[in-house]
C-alpha cells in the first residue's frame, strides 16, 4: 500500500518541483524587476522608518530644518536693521514671534535666513570629509604593504595634529567668506579618524569569496573597491556622515561664536555672539531669548543627526530587510517563487 501511495506521488511531486524550476528559470519582465526593485528599496525603507521612532523623529527635525533652509528665505522676509523696537520678548507679536535682539531686527526670520549658510557648510564639510576617508581608507585597507603604510603614516600625522588650532590658523589666514570653503577648512579634521575605521573593515572584507572571484576575474583594484567593497560599507560611511555633518556645525558655530571667522553672513554663531556681547548672559530677562533661540536650534539639528544615524543602523540591517521582504513576498500573488 505504501509502496503504491509512493509511486503515486511522484508524478505529483515531481510535477511541484518541474514547477518551481520554471517558476524560477522564467526571467522576470522590466516590469516586474522596476517593481521588485521598487519594493525592496522604497517600500521596504518605508516600513522600517515607520516601526522605528527615533528615524521618524530624525527625519522629521532634519527635513523641518532643510525646509525652512531651502523654502523659509523665499517666505520670510530678511531681517533688515530697525525693522522693529529693540529688545522686545518672545510671542509678543505675530510679525516677531521669537522677539528681536538688540538691532530691533526679529530673531525668527535671521534663525531662517541663517539656515541656507549652516547646511551649506554642514553638506561640505561631510562630502569632503567623506571622500577623503573612504579613498584613504579602502585603499590602504585593500591594498596593504607600502600603500597601507604610506597612507595611515599620512592619516597618523594629520591625526596627531591639533586640529582646532590648526583650522583657527587657516580660517585667519584665508578669511573664508563662502559657506562651502568654511565647510571645505573644517572637514579636514574630520576625515583622519574615519580613513582609520574603514582601514579595519576593509581588511574583515577583502578576503571574502567574492572578491577573490573578482580578483581571479582580472578586475583592477579600483573596479574591486567600487564593485565589492564599498558597497558592504555604505551604512557604516552614511551613519558616520551624520557624525561628521554634526562636527562641522559645532565647529562652525563655535569658530563664528569666537569671532575667528568673518561676519560676513547671518549665522546662529555670530546671533549668539551679538547676543552674548549685548548682556545676554548678565540680564537674560531683556536680551536672553536672543542667545537661547539659535542655541535651540542647534540643538535640535544635533538631535535630529543623531537619531538619524541611530535610525540609518536599522535601515541597512540586513536582517530587519530580509524579514521585510520575506513578508512582501509571502503576500505577493505574482512572486514567481509562490507556487500553490
Amino acid at each position: 500500500m505504501s509502496e503504491f501511495n509512493s509511486e503515486e506521488n511522484r508524478p505529483a511531486e515531481a510535477s511541484v518541483f518541474e514547477r518551481v524550476s520554471e517558476a524560477h528559470s522564467e526571467p522576470l519582465s522590466r516590469q516586474e524587476r522596476l517593481e521588485r526593485w521598487y519594493y525592496d528599496t522604497v517600500v521596504v525603507t518605508a516600513k522600517i522608518i515607520w516601526e522605528d521612532i527615533r528615524a521618524r523623529i530624525g527625519i522629521s527635525i532634519l527635513l523641518f530644518i532643510i525646509l525652512m533652509g531651502v523654502v523659509g528665505p523665499f517666505i520670510v522676509e530678511r531681517p533688515q536693521i530697525g525693522d522693529y523696537p529693540k529688545f522686545i520678548g518672545p510671542f509678543q507679536s505675530t510679525k516677531f514671534i521669537l522677539g528681536t535682539d538688540g538691532l530691533g531686527m526679529p530673531i525668527g526670520a535671521q534663525i531662517v535666513h541663517a539656515t541656507p549658510a549652516m547646511l551649506k557648510m554642514a553638506f561640505a564639510g561631510a562630502v569632503v570629509a567623506m571622500s577623503i576617508g573612504i579613498v584613504i581608507g579602502t585603499t590602504a585597507g585593500y591594498k596593504g604593504g607600502r600603500v597601507d603604510d604610506v597612507l595611515m603614516t599620512l592619516t597618523d600625522i594629520v591625526l596627531t595634529m591639533p586640529g582646532l588650532p590648526l583650522i583657527v590658523v587657516l580660517a585667519a589666514i584665508y578669511q573664508p567668506e563662502n559657506p562651502y570653503v568654511v565647510g571645505f577648512i573644517l572637514a579636514i579634521d574630520n576625515w583622519p579618524g574615519l580613513a582609520r575605521r574603514l582601514r579595519s573593515q576593509v581588511l574583515t572584507i577583502r578576503e571574502e569569496s567574492y572578491v577573490e572571484a573578482s580578483r581571479a576575474m582580472g578586475f583592477g583594484s579600483p573596479e574591486i573597491l567600487r564593485r565589492d567593497i564599498i558597497p558592504q560599507l555604505m551604512p557604516y560611511i552614511t551613519i558616520n556622515s551624520a557624525g561628521a555633518a554634526r562636527s562641522i556645525i559645532y565647529e562652525s558655530v563655535g569658530l563664528y561664536f569666537l569671532g575667528i571667522l568673518p561676519f560676513t553672513t547671518l549665522n546662529w554663531g555670530v546671533m549668539m555672539n551679538m547676543a552674548y556681547s549685548n548682556g545676554a548672559v548678565s540680564n537674560p530677562m531683556l536680551s536672553g531669548h536672543w542667545l537661547w533661540f539659535p542655541m535651540l536650534v542647534l540643538l535640535l539639528l544635533s538631535l535630529g543627526l543623531i537619531l538619524f544615524s541611530q535610525g540609518m543602523d536599522r535601515i541597512f540591517n540586513p536582517r530587519l530587510r530580509a524579514r521585510h521582504q520575506r513578508s512582501g513576498d509571502d503576500g505577493d500573488s505574482t512572486n514567481p517563487a509562490v507556487v500553490e
